[in-house]
């Protein structure tokens, strides 16, 4: 996909810059980056990264989030310092200890919680797995795509 280029390119723009923070960035944040992005529809500059980066994206983060049409596995797991000099409007945390880890951004004007389990801690089959990530997936999907649905609002309220 040509996402990879146009998130480059956006965070030169005054697209307000949303900051999913996870401990490992490797699940959680994944899945919520690009549900949200997806949901943005390009109004919103969606980034996801670590407090304690694992460096690798969960290959079945990946495969329940192709389930819903949405392409991860071009993400890459990044330390959250890589943000420090952004200008970030929001920071959402999906994990309490990135929570806790959490600096203050320049710019930030706010700053939410939402934690979700970490699917990379299921125990069971295969399929046990698995399950345990689609429904992390459908959770951040209902939070994420309500959160969007009321920032398109409020923006369009805005314009008006």
């Amino acid at each position: 996909m040509g996402d990879a280029a146009a998130i480059g390119d956006s965070m030169n723009t005054t697209t307000p810059t949303v900051l999913i923070l996870c401990t490992g960035n490797s699940c959680r944040s994944h899945m919520a980056e690009g549900i949200l992005r997806s949901a943005a529809r390009g109004r919103i500059n969606v980034q996801s990264a670590g407090s304690k980066p694992a460096g690798y994206v969960h290959p079945i983060a990946i495969q329940v989030m192709a389930e819903i049409g949405i392409d991860v596995s071009w993400h890459r797991s990044k330390p959250l310092s890589e943000f420090l000099n952004e200008k970030i409007e929001t920071v959402i945390t999906v994990c309490d200890n990135a929570a806790q880890a959490c600096p203050i951004f320049p710019g930030q004007v706010n700053r939410h919680h939402w934690a979700f389990y970490d699917p990379a801690r299921a125990e069971g089959s295969a399929e046990e797995k698995l399950q345990a990530f689609r429904q992390v997936r459908d959770e951040l999907r209902r939070v994420f795509e309500a959160y969007a649905a009321g920032r398109l609002e409020g923006s369009n309220a805005a314009a008006e």
